[in-house]
């Protein structure tokens, strides 16, 4: 039997109450195959950590995690703690250290949800955006000057390389290839006139090498709008940091609830562990309610699965949700009534019966 060692960090906010339903349906595909089994330690990093110790994780944190196959997180952030000291003192450290360059976030429309973008059915929507994860514009460069006075001077670095732009193209270019063929990549070169101009040259010379992959180069704008009025045009779209983080959000949006939200930081190479964590954040405002949406969740759970080479049963746990959304089990978000735990309930008996 193969044992996978995660290192669990349920965070903050409704982080602890998806994390432990997540972990519920992994035992529940361990117990359905006897092949497959998880060992998870927990940490309690986040917010709550922060207040009491002054830092988001102690001071070896990152050496404790290097050692486990994957990263497993909740959320990250709370009112009491700024939101650039959360995501610096922990989310970007292990993305960064652990050269976690790809951000894969999945956005499909399943059955069983009624999507606010009424002309369109389950299945139509299906694309997945690859969003540049280790520079670009949340590169730590810059600084303020005469800070407080009337002649303040603010300047943020966006950093770009020829080695982390040309493999965050490639590996969306490989994705599109063994998807349906199709690659959108967003730019805004019109309007910033060095890094952009720069991305698009590094597309079109890796896209040299996959002429059968069709590809776009489109503002973000633009593009931004058509995730909006064609959505089912969409194969696979790749971008810088800054624009994947906002164009994801809208993603989570069409699919009927950032509740249902995944998404990966991976390192491809496999050098280091990867992490998976949702979109949805720590929704202050859903803790304790037994309403928050554990699919998100658990759908992470399932592409923390599938890259630890185990699509199977990544398919048994995919198909479980949708039967749980199909037979009408949603939380709120979704329009149901259904708590965070019924749901959860009703995906793992799915799973032993398959």
């Amino acid at each position: 039997m193969q044992s996978l060692s995660i290192a669990v960090i349920p965070g903050d906010g409704i982080g602890p109450e998806v994390v432990s339903e997540a972990l519920r349906v992994l035992d529940a595909v361990s117990q359905a195959d006897g092949s497959l089994a998880f060992s998870y330690d927990s940490f309690d990093w986040g917010c709550e950590y922060y207040l009491e110790n002054g830092v988001m994780m102690p001071e070896d944190g990152l050496e404790i995690l290097r050692r486990y196959d994957a990263i497993f997180l909740g959320a990250v952030g709370f009112p009491t703690v700024p939101d650039h000291v959360s995501l610096w003192g922990l989310l970007l450290p292990i993305r960064r250290t652990f050269e976690q360059y790809v951000n894969l976030r999945p956005t499909q429309l399943l059955p069983g949800i009624d999507g606010p973008l009424k002309r369109y059915q389950a299945g139509d929507i299906d694309f997945v955006v690859v969003r540049e994860n280790s520079e670009g514009e949340y590169s730590n460069m810059g600084g303020r000057l005469r800070e407080g006075t009337d002649q303040e001077i603010v300047v943020q670095n966006a950093v770009f390389t020829r080695l982390g732009t040309e493999r965050i193209i490639r590996y969306a270019f490989e994705l599109a290839q063994s998807r349906r063929g199709r690659l959108v990549s967003a730019t805004k070169s019109n309007g910033i006139n060095y890094s952009m101009p720069f991305w698009d040259e590094v597309f079109h010379a890796v896209g040299a090498e996959y002429p059968n992959v069709q590809q776009e180069l489109v503002h973000v704008d633009a593009l931004a709008a058509r995730f909006i009025t064609s959505p089912d045009s969409l194969d696979v779209v790749v971008g810088s940091n800054l624009f994947g983080d906002i164009l994801t959000d809208i993603g989570a949006a069409i699919q009927g609830s950032v509740g249902m939200a995944a998404a990966a930081n991976l390192n491809p190479e496999r050098q280091y562990p990867s992490m998976f964590e949702p979109v949805h954040g720590s929704a202050p405002t859903l803790v304790g309610q037994s309403i928050a949406n554990p699919m998100g969740q658990i759908l992470t759970a399932k592409m923390m699965v599938d890259f630890l080479g185990y699509r199977d049963a990544g398919k048994v746990m995919e198909q479980a949700v949708v039967d749980a959304l199909k037979s009408g089990m949603k939380t709120p978000d979704l329009g149901g009534t259904s708590t965070t735990r019924e749901v959860t309930d009703y995906i793992i008996g799915r799973i032993k019966r398959a």
